[in-house]
C-alpha cells in the first residue's frame, strides 16, 4: 500500500476495445516510491447476461493475446484446479501472459501465509508447484484452459480470428441466478415499470 503522504498522480483515459467496448483506464504514478498501479473500469452498465470466456491455451503466441478482466470476473484455470474469486485482482487491461503472472504472484510470491511465522508445513511444497505449473503454462509447455466468468459481462480475451470464430475460444452468455444478481446488488434495483410506479411519480 502507498503511504498517505505520498504524492501520486493519476491518469484516466478512455480506450475503446476493439470488438467490444468503451472501458476507463486509471493508471496511478508514486513520486516517493516509483510504485505504478492500473486498474480497469467498465464505460458501460451491467449487461443483461453473465459471459463464460474460456480459452484454450495451446501456443505460447496465446500469451499475447489482450484481456480484459473487469471487479466483477472469476477465474478459473481446471488443470490447476484453482479458481481465483471475483475482486481479488481488480479491474485490468493487460494480457493472458501478465494476468498468469499476477496470479502466480498473489498466491505464491506475496502470499502472507507461505513465509515466516505464519508458514504451514507443507503448503509452502504445493505453492511452489503451483508456481512452477504457472510457469510451464507461461512457456507454452503445459496446455491449460483459461476461464474468465463474469457475472456482470463486462470481461474481454481478445479473439486473433476477428471476425471469424476462434477455434481455440468459446464465449458463453447466460442468465443470471438470484443469487448472482444479489452479488452485483441487482435484487435491490427497481428498473422495470418505473415510470408506473404511482409512488415515483410523486417524487
Amino acid at each position: 500500500a502507498l503511504p498517505i503522504y505520498a504524492p501520486a498522480n493519476t491518469n484516466m483515459k478512455l480506450v475503446q476495445i476493439p470488438h467490444f467496448k468503451e472501458v476507463i483506464i486509471m493508471a496511478t504514478n508514486c513520486d516517493a516510491c516509483g510504485h505504478r498501479t492500473n486498474e480497469v473500469k467498465s464505460g458501460g452498465a451491467i449487461e443483461p447476461y453473465g459471459t463464460r470466456i474460456t480459452l484454450r491455451i495451446t501456443d505460447p503466441s496465446d500469451m499475447t493475446r489482450d484481456l480484459l478482466k473487469s471487479e466483477t470476473c472469476n477465474i478459473n484455470i481446471p488443470e490447476l484446479e484453482f479458481e481465483l474469486g471475483m475482486g481479488a485482482l481488480g479491474g485490468k487491461f493487460t494480457t493472458v501472459e501478465g494476468l498468469l503472472k499476477d496470479i502466480r504472484d498473489l498466491i505464491v510470491t506475496k502470499n502472507p501465509f507461505n513465509v515466516g511465522d505464519s508458514a504451514v508445513p507443507g503448503r509452502a511444497e504445493k505453492l511452489e508447484q503451483f508456481g512452477k505449473k504457472i510457469d510451464q503454462i507461461l512457456e507454452g509447455r503445459m496446455e491449460a484452459h483459461l476461464v474468465l466468468d463474469d457475472l456482470a459481462g463486462n470481461s474481454y480475451l481478445q479473439n486473433v480470428y476477428a471476425p471469424e470464430p476462434d477455434p481455440e475460444m468459446t464465449v458463453e452468455h447466460y442468465v443470471r441466478s438470484f443469487e448472482q444478481n444479489e452479488e452485483l446488488g441487482l435484487n435491490d434495483m427497481k428498473t422495470e415499470d418505473y415510470e408506473d410506479d404511482p409512488e415515483s411519480s410523486s417524487r
